[in-house]
């Protein structure tokens, strides 16, 4: 779409039955749709993918991967404005994170990004104030404490709303209606998700 900057926007995930350790599993990905849209910092590209995962023939999990892609933006461009989290959860958790746990995320995922591994790429192309946690690692932790509050899943979906930083603790908050967020140390909401 000739935009160079790629941002993972959010994703679903749908639990057919359990991923079976040590058995052969194939995975199907496809494109499921693109569009391109005017936003309020400029050209966007949106990407969705689909992945199904399947052992013994059979599907066991897909997942869908929201993509944004932008231009990128200019050093002056001001930082979006995040929205603020919720305070009504039934639990939360503090999680703290660190370099050497971004990196080793992004060895385990396969996630070439320098916005998560190198802080001065951070910093000075992409005009973080330091390296970015993944929004899947949010992601995750979240549908973890969903599972230990509610058992096993069936669907969990995520939409990453503002930028969380390797220094910043943050809360995972569950509501009993199966709500879930990311809140960031002033306050901001970083991720919301539905299990």
């Amino acid at each position: 779409m000739g935009l160079p900057r790629r941002m993972w926007a959010g994703g679903r995930l749908e639990f057919a039955a359990p991923l079976v350790a040590g058995t052969a599993a194939e995975r199907v990905t496809r494109v499921e749709n693109t569009a391109r849209k005017q936003g309020r910092s400029g050209p966007l590209g949106f990407v969705t993918l689909r992945h199904d995962v399947l052992q013994g023939g059979r599907r066991v999990l897909s997942e869908w991967q929201d993509l944004v892609y932008r231009e990128d933006p200019g050093t002056d461009a001001p930082p979006p404005v995040p929205p603020t989290a919720a305070t009504d959860e039934t639990i939360s958790e503090r999680v703290d994170f660190d370099t050497t746990m971004l990196f080793r995320y992004s060895a385990l995922t396969f996630n070439g990004h320098r916005i998560h591994y190198d802080l001065d790429y951070a910093r000075g192309t992409e005009n973080y104030g330091g390296l970015v946690v993944h929004g899947p690692l949010l992601a995750q932790l979240l549908m973890l404490l969903a599972e230990r509050q509610q058992g096993a899943l069936t669907r969990f979906s995520f939409r990453a709303t503002a930028p969380l930083l390797h220094f910043e603790s943050a809360e995972l908050c569950w509501k009993a209606d199966g709500t879930l967020w990311v809140r960031g140390p002033d306050g901001r909401q970083c991720m919301q998700a539905r299990a």
